[in-house]
């Protein structure tokens, strides 16, 4: 009984574990498109400001 108990925990900790990994790269890929998004649709800098390739 024991051994099939820690078979169920390991399946449940593994499903849980690979959701969380999924779930980070979709929100990689979601942060990923807005960053290039702002990166090429940021407002042109004037004269008085330094051109800078990221926008913080």
């Amino acid at each position: 009984m024991v051994p099939l108990i820690l078979v169920l925990l390991l399946a449940v900790f593994l499903f849980g574990v690979g959701f969380a990994v999924e779930a980070l790269w979709w929100i990689a890929l979601i942060v990923l498109a807005v960053w290039v998004l702002g990166f090429f649709l940021h407002p042109a800098g004037g004269p008085g400001r330094r051109a800078r390739w990221y926008r913080w």
